[in-house]
This record gives C-alpha cells, sequence and structure tokens, in this order.
C-alpha cells in the first residue's frame, strides 16, 4: 500500500513548490530569460524540444556567481513536480555558501510521470542522457568531464536508474527519498507500463547483480517516516554505502532542511572527480 500514501504526499509537495516558485518569480522575474537572484545567481528557463519526444521540454538552468567552468548537476524532482519546483531563497543561499565550488544545476523536465525512463511513452531516459545534458552542457558552459546526477522520490529512482546505464559519465550520484521498491506489484499506477518494463528499471535487482552506479560515491537518504525507507536501507546495504536517515517524512519540508547537505556532497564529489 506504499504508493497510495506517495500519492497522497505529492499534492502536499505541489502545493509548497508551486507557492514557492510564485513568490521567487515575483521578486526576481518573469517566466522565461534570465535573471539573478539577490545572491547573483543567473537563472535560465529555457524550452527544449525534444526529437526523441517529440515535445517541448521546460528546462531550469542555474548559473552561480562568480564565473569559471563549473562542474554540472543534473537534477530532477518529483512525480507532478515542475522543473522550477524546488527553486527558493534557501537553494539559492547554500549554493552561495560554497563560493567557488558550486556547481552548475540544471532541473530537468521528466513529464508528470516518466520516471525519467524509456518506456511506451517515449525515451525519457535516452532524453535526459542525449539531449537534455548536452544541451545544458552548452548552455550554462559547464565542465562536460565533471556531471554528478541526482534527484528526488522519482526524480532519486531516476538519477539511480540513469547513472547504472552509464556509470563512467557519473561523478557522483544521489537518490533523495528515492522511490524504489521491490515489486512491480508494489508499484503505483503510471510508474511503470508493466511488470515487463519495472524488471527493465529495476534498480534494488541490478544491484544485487554487481551494478556500478556511477564512478564515484552514492548518496542515499531519507525520513524516518518516509515509506521508501526501507527499500532505499536496501539498496544503501548493497551498494555497501551508507542510509542517511534523519527526522521527516516524505515532503518538501524535509528536502529543504536538507539542500545545503545535499549541495556540499555534489560539490566535493565534483571537485575530486577526474
Amino acid at each position: 500500500m506504499r504508493w497510495i500514501v506517495f500519492g497522497g504526499l505529492v499534492l502536499v509537495l505541489l502545493g509548497g513548490a508551486y507557492a514557492g516558485v510564485r513568490a521567487i518569480e515575483n521578486g526576481l522575474g518573469g517566466a522565461h530569460g534570465s535573471y539573478s537572484d539577490a545572491r547573483g545567481a543567473r537563472v535560465v528557463r529555457y524550452t527544449l524540444h525534444s526529437g526523441r519526444l517529440g515535445r517541448d521540454l521546460h528546462e531550469v538552468g542555474i548559473v552561480p556567481a562568480g564565473g569559471g567552468r563549473r562542474g554540472l548537476l543534473v537534477f530532477m524532482l518529483g512525480r507532478g513536480t515542475p522543473s522550477d519546483g524546488l527553486l527558493s531563497d534557501r537553494l539559492f543561499a547554500d549554493l552561495a555558501a560554497l563560493g567557488a565550488r558550486a556547481p552548475a544545476i540544471v532541473f530537468v523536465d521528466g513529464g508528470d510521470h516518466s520516471y525519467y525512463h524509456d518506456r511506451k511513452d517515449g525515451p525519457w531516459g535516452a532524453y535526459v542522457l542525449r539531449e537534455a545534458i548536452p544541451d545544458a552542457m552548452r548552455r550554462l558552459r559547464a565542465d562536460p568531464n565533471r556531471v554528478a546526477i541526482g534527484g528526488i522520490s522519482m526524480g532519486g529512482f531516476g538519477a539511480l536508474d540513469l547513472a547504472r546505464l552509464e556509470p563512467a559519465r557519473f561523478c557522483a550520484v544521489g537518490g533523495h527519498s528515492a522511490a524504489l521498491w521491490d515489486s512491480a506489484g508494489e508499484t503505483p499506477p503510471g510508474a511503470f507500463d508493466d511488470a515487463a518494463d519495472f524488471a527493465r528499471n529495476d534498480v534494488i535487482a541490478a544491484a544485487r547483480g554487481g551494478a556500478r552506479f556511477g564512478r564515484g560515491p552514492v548518496w542515499l537518504d531519507g525520513g524516518d517516516r518516509d515509506p521508501f525507507r526501507s527499500t532505499d536501507t536496501e539498496l544503501a546495504a548493497l551498494l555497501h554505502t551508507t542510509m542517511h536517515v534523519s527526522p521527516g517524512g516524505h515532503d518538501r519540508s524535509y528536502w529543504n532542511a536538507r539542500l545545503a547537505e545535499y549541495l556540499r556532497f555534489y560539490a566535493d564529489a565534483l571537485a575530486a572527480c577526474r
């Protein structure tokens, strides 16, 4: 019954996400183009036409203040959350605190419930790997040799799934409250096409088989009341890494409180990546 709880929490997340985004846009600029926030970061909203998906996707890039060729953090959000759903004063403050170590960030549009993998309605995984990332590299002038990938909930699953497909490409991977299941029967409607689709993208089974997830560290975390805590902990054990558990549930307040920690992890991994 885990997916029923998750579905309700999405509604809570969306309400907070839209409220935060409206506050940022009212103070910092319009819906498209570039502008600077009070911390000096440049935010770039743009539309990427995906030839693979045959549709327009709305991406959001952030270039930290100070210039220089930065590593790139590819970040993917939860089910039903727009690509600007994590923008907040807190995010900009946490990014500014990293100074010259702050990565450029692209928030990738995953539609409503693509789970960022190739499926019947389109090659969402290939779109991220072959279109969204190269396009963000060009627009944000990021270092193509230093790329990390991470995400929240649906995006956490997507980050792990894509990192196992192309481990040599990523300096680090993060799954924050990653939406993981042990079997196809546990998944919510829309997450996968069918049992065969789930099996092709079974992250935990891949870990059992010895799959690599990137060429650097893997970060997994979740709240002590998160419905995905048990499966995320299972994956952490298989990968011989730490499952970071803190008070909280599967919601925006939990993730916002840990943004600084997430960004430090990615900044450290990108700085060490060769």
